[in-house]
């Protein structure tokens, strides 16, 4: 829950605490891998002291710019009421644009959200498989339990998550905190021993390596962008701490701790340039290396907590924004909003996980497929936060044009150098993403056709009501409530009660629920209610793209501005639409039985509105799309 929504604001250093366990926990797992696939066999690069300086060079200006400069000091500003992540960026973006603008925001949202999914699928394999690989440094003769370890680690985890996070998510904070002091003594021991590494900060040695290399300098840049990844989250789970606390953590503790560990491990490599096996293993003293690997499976499973708690936050936003079907949301902590379970995404999620490690084993494998979701999200972020700039900051347009370039310009080679992965498992997190892309689109434009077909045989709701209260029919006690997805027309759910039941409660009350385009709607703006006639009534009830509609939550709403329900003497009426695949204009054949097929296994509207089963009545009918 938001500080705004907990009606306490808890104090900066503890959200700053709690920050590092699940903003960090990606970027600040990087360290394990990046140097290392940097001199990876696929870069053809010796670990000499201008390649160990040229890479340190672009890895050290690359975490300046990227994530200091454009994640934390400009996109950390584009906020929905403390909101953030790339579906929150494209509805900011495309609030003011209509048309083709508006339609192009939404494809890059969409695009953007897709491929987040794809990266949340290598993210856990990676960061696990990365940290359980120093058993090997420890002993070789472990090398062949390595796999089976960090199986079952990632099934523990995944499993876990129906009980929630709540307790566990309390050690969070200070075991990422314990394991960025680590990093940052670690690399301050390497540095020590060899101080002259410090000269790459100067963005010469990187220039240098760049033209030295041409080519391989060009391949080399999807290897260093892995020490990036993970900064989308400083954006995405914005809303659970406020831009001070990740701040705060960042430059007090993550970006010391990063650089110090990245410039150790360099020096480590200038004094011995065998350590490339492992240079963040090979770093730590070999009585530390035991302790350091169970340390970085902690920080690893911790890294993967943080990214599915956000599929799980995109997940439900993308569902309250009409983008993916409804699915089967659990609240795991009664006093924490932000902690939710959906079973769907997490056994699908850990279904991939396994295939995944099963099919690549090993986190150098992994990592030429990761990379490019990173990437590609990171170019519709910068296209869409300087949109924001422009249309709702007032920013100028020469000055936002010339601020978009100089991102696009780091942005483009980053994707450009790992697109070269494609056919070595780049693939992977372009298919999850084209396929998220579809799903996604296709529901929205699918229920926006569904929505056209239902208002082209609805009738008018006033012409309806003053014709009833004229000529009323057989009335009968309590009251009937009718779920509309419009607020004007009328709702088929009434039409077939009357037809076939010839019968009218002696109170009716229409009721549609809406998404807002903010993450939370305060309880008193929650109900709006009018009355239409002396037995019909209309409410209107707005939930935030982080909160799950209620109806009985509702009602007790409108107990409380004078309109009172009884529950055993509420009937609760819906529509269930059966739709048929047809030649009409609107979809290809192809995305209308996908769209029917989404529908059919979209969970249905008593349980995810929560209305009392035993109080519910479905009447069928046709749609044809």
């Amino acid at each position: 829950m938001s500080s705004a929504e907990s009606g306490h604001k808890p104090a900066l250093p503890a959200l700053t605490l709690a920050a590092l366990g699940i903003v960090y926990g990606d970027i600040g797992t990087s360290p394990l891998y990046t140097l290392k696939e940097c001199f990876g066999a696929h870069t053809h690069l010796a670990p000499t002291v201008a390649n160990v300086s040229g890479i340190l060079s672009l890895i050290f200006w690359s975490i300046i710019f990227v994530v200091t400069l454009k994640y934390i000091s400009f996109v950390l500003k584009a906020d929905n009421k403390g909101e953030g992540g790339i579906l929150t960026l494209a509805a900011l973006a495309g609030r003011k644009l209509e048309g083709g603008s508006g339609k192009a925001v939404l494809v890059l949202g969409l695009l953007g959200a897709g491929l987040f999914f794809g990266e949340v699928v290598i993210t856990p394999a990676i960061s696990v498989l990365s940290a359980v690989e120093g058993l090997g440094i420890v002993a070789p003769e472990l090398s062949p339990y390595v796999l089976p370890l960090a199986l079952g680690v990632l099934i523990a985890l995944f499993v876990i998550q129906r009980s929630g996070t709540a307790k566990v998510g309390a050690f969070f904070g200070p075991i990422m905190g314990l394991w960025f002091v680590v990093l940052g003594a670690m690399g301050l021991d390497g540095i020590i021993r060899q101080p002259a590494v410090l000269q790459a900060m100067n963005p010469l040695h990187g220039w240098h390596f760049l033209q030295a290399h041409g080519w391989g300098s060009f391949i080399a840049l999807g290897s260093v962008v892995l020490a990036l990844t993970g900064a989308e989250a400083l954006y995405a789970d914005m809303g659970h701490f406020g831009r001070k606390p990740i701040r705060w953590a960042w430059f007090c503790l993550v970006l010391p701790a990063l650089l110090l560990n990245y410039f150790g491990q360099g020096a480590n490599l200038l004094d011995h340039p065998e350590a490339i096996e492992n240079p963040f293993f090979l770093l730590a003293p070999d009585w530390a290396t035991f302790p350091l690997v169970i340390l970085a499976t902690m920080a690893t499973v911790i890294a993967s907590q943080a990214v599915i708690s956000g599929v799980f936050s995109l997940t439900r936003q993308a569902i309250q924004q009409g983008l993916l079907s409804r699915l089967s949301i659990s609240h795991t902590s009664d006093h924490e909003i932000g902690q939710i379970y959906i079973p769907v995404v997490n056994w699908l999620l850990l279904g991939s996980v396994i295939v995944v490690v099963l099919v690549f084993q090993s986190s150098s494998a992994l990592a030429a497929a990761y990379g490019i979701a990173v990437t590609g999200t990171m170019i519709m972020t910068s296209i869409l936060a300087c949109t924001v700039a422009h249309r709702l900051w007032g920013w100028k347009l020469g000055i936002v044009l010339a601020w978009l370039t100089l991102l696009l310009i780091v942005d483009v080679p980053f994707f450009a150098a790992n697109v070269l992965k494609i056919l070595s498992g780049g693939w992977l997190p372009l298919v999850i993403g084209c396929i998220m892309f579809i799903v996604m689109s296709t529901w929205r434009t699918g229920r926006t056709l569904l929505f056209q077909r239902l208002q082209e045989q609805a009738l008018p709701l006033d012409s309806f009501i003053e014709n009833l209260e004229t000529y009323p029919p057989t009335r009968v006690q309590g009251t009937a409530v009718f779920l509309n997805s419009a607020t004007l027309g009328v709702p088929h759910a009434l039409l077939h009660n009357l037809k076939h039941n010839k019968v009218l409660h002696e109170r009716i009350v229409l009721l549609t629920v809406q998404s807002v385009d903010e993450p939370y709607v305060k309880a008193q703006d929650r109900v709006t209610i009018t009355r239409l006639s002396n037995s019909f009534w209309q409410i209107v009830a707005r939930y935030g793209f982080k909160e799950t509609p209620n109806v009985p939550e509702i009602l007790d709403l409108c107990g409380e501005k004078n309109l009172v329900f009884e529950s055993m003497d509420t009937s609760f009426f819906l529509s269930r639409e059966t739709l048929i695949s047809t030649d009409r204009p609107g979809m290809s054949r192809w995305r209308e039985k996908l769209f029917v097929l989404q529908s059919k296994n979209a969970l249905n509207a008593t349980d995810f509105f929560q209305i009392p089963a035993n109080r519910v009545v479905e009447m069928g009918t046709q749609v044809e799309i």
